[in-house]
C-alpha cells in the first residue's frame, strides 16, 4: 500500500516552469527577480502593502520581535497551543514566553485568559512587551476581542499566520491584524517553497529593517561594512520561483481542502464521540488540516487507537499540538491556563488533508477510521 501523508507538497507544471526560468537566468543566489516578484504578489494576495521573503517563518518571528526591541528581561505573551517556533523565537531574543491557553470556540488564544494575563502581570509589575497570536490549523484567532484588549494596553501584536494563508476573519485576510504577520512555506503548509517564510506589514520601515537584518546587516558600501548584528535569513531566488507557482494555485488548494473536510464530516460525523474543529460564524478558514477530537467514553476508542489503526494501513495522522506550557523546555515558564489545550492534545487527531489525495485515498482513510467503531455498533 502506498503511504498517505498528512499534508505533503503538491506541485504542478507551473512551479517547474518558473523554477527552470530562474535557473536558466542564472539567478541562483539568495536574491533576484523571483524574490522581488514573489514579495509583490504575496503582499497583494493578503492585502498588505509590504512583504519580505525569508528562509523560514521562524526567521520572520525572530526579526519581527527584534524590531519591536524585545530583549533579555522582557516577557512576551504567546498562545500555548502552537508549534514550538512561536515560543522559540521569543527565546532567541533572550526574552521569556508567557503562555495563554485556548478558547473552545476556535481553539486559538482565549481572550478571557488574555485579559486575565494582562491584568495579573501588570499587578506584578511584569507588563509584557508584545503578544504573538497564532492562527491555528488555518483558522484566525478572534481579533475583534484580542485587538480590543491590546489597544487598551498599547501592546504590539505579531500575528503568527504560519498555517493560515488564505484564511479570513470577518472577511479580512489572515496576516493583516498585527504590527507584523508571519507566514510559513514549510513542506507541509498549504503552499510551500520547500522551506521559507514571509513577513508582511503596513509599516514600510519595519519591512526595510527586516530585509536589512536578514542580509547580514550589510551597509551600502563597496566593501563589507557592518555596524550591527545581522542574520543570513533571506529566501533563495530558486525557492521564490516555486512559491510564485504555488501562490497561483492557492484558491484551488483551499477549495480542495474544504472539500476533503466536508467528505470527512459526511462520512464520520455520525460516529459517537467524534467532533470536528469548530468553525465560528466569523471564520473563513483555509482548511489546512482536518482535525477531530475523540471522546473515549462515547466512542469506545481513543485518539491513539485510531492513530495506530491508520498507521497500520500506512496512513499518517498526528496528535494535535502539545501545548507549550506542557513541554519540558517551557514547563517552568509563566502560563495562564484553563485546561482547553491539554484536553485537545489528549483527545485530538489531525487527519490527512493533502490536496493531491485521490478519492480512493480518502475512502481508505474513512474506512480505516470507521473500522475503529465497527466492533461496538
Amino acid at each position: 500500500m502506498k503511504r498517505i501523508y498528512l499534508s505533503p507538497p503538491h506541485v504542478s507544471q507551473t512551479e517547474r516552469d518558473l523554477l527552470l526560468e530562474a535557473f536558466d537566468s542564472n539567478w541562483i543566489a539568495p536574491l533576484g527577480p523571483m524574490v522581488d516578484a514573489f514579495e509583490r504578489e504575496f503582499a497583494e494576495k493578503v492585502s498588505m502593502p509590504h512583504a519580505a521573503a525569508l528562509a523560514s517563518g521562524t526567521a520572520g518571528l525572530h526579526l519581527s520581535l527584534k524590531e519591536l526591541k524585545i530583549g533579555p528581561g522582557d516577557g512576551v505573551l504567546v498562545s500555548s497551543f502552537t508549534f514550538a517556533a512561536s515560543a522559540n523565537a521569543v527565546t532567541y531574543c533572550g526574552a521569556t514566553p508567557v503562555f495563554v491557553d485556548s478558547d473552545r470556540t476556535s481553539w486559538n488564544i482565549d481572550p478571557e485568559h488574555l485579559d486575565l494575563a494582562l491584568k495579573t502581570l501588570d499587578a506584578r509589575r511584569q507588563r509584557p512587551k508584545a503578544l504573538i497570536t497564532v492562527d491555528l490549523y488555518g483558522q484566525c484567532a478572534d481579533y475583534d476581542a484580542i485587538l480590543g484588549l491590546t489597544a487598551q494596553w498599547d501592546l504590539p501584536v505579531i500575528e503568527d499566520a504560519a498555517e493560515a494563508l488564505g484564511a479570513r476573519y470577518r472577511g479580512q485576510p489572515a496576516g493583516s491584524f498585527g504590527k507584523a504577520a508571519v507566514f510559513s512555506f514549510n513542506g507541509n503548509k498549504i503552499i510551500t517553497t520547500s522551506g521559507g517564510g514571509m513577513v508582511v506589514s503596513r509599516d514600510s520601515q519595519l519591512i526595510d529593517r527586516i530585509r536589512y537584518l536578514s542580509q547580514q546587516a550589510r551597509q551600502p558600501a563597496t566593501h563589507y561594512e557592518h555596524t550591527e548584528l545581522g542574520y543570513n535569513y533571506r529566501l533563495s531566488n530558486l525557492l521564490a520561483a516555486v512559491g510564485r507557482g504555488q501562490l497561483r494555485g492557492l484558491d484551488e488548494k483551499i477549495a480542495k481542502r474544504k472539500h476533503i473536510r466536508k467528505q470527512y464530516e459526511s462520512a464520520l460525523g455520525d460516529l459517537p464521540g467524534i467532533a470536528f474543529m469548530p468553525i465560528p460564524a466569523w471564520s473563513e478558514p483555509n482548511y489546512w488540516l482536518t482535525c477531530i477530537t475523540v471522546d473515549p467514553a462515547q466512542a469506545g476508542a481513543d485518539r491513539e487507537k485510531i492513530r495506530l489503526a491508520l498507521e497500520a494501513e500506512n496512513i499518517e495522522s498526528r496528535p494535535l499540538w502539545k501545548p507549550m506550557h506542557l513541554q519540558p523546555m517551557f514547563q517552568d515558564h509563566p502560563a495562564f491556563v484553563n485546561g482547553v489545550s491539554k484536553k485537545l492534545f489528549d483527545h485530538g487527531l489531525c487527519l490527512p488533508t493533502g490536496t493531491a489525495m485521490t478519492d480512493d485515498d480518502l475512502s481508505r482513510i474513512i474506512r480505516t477510521v470507521r473500522g475503529c467503531w465497527d466492533g461496538r455498533q
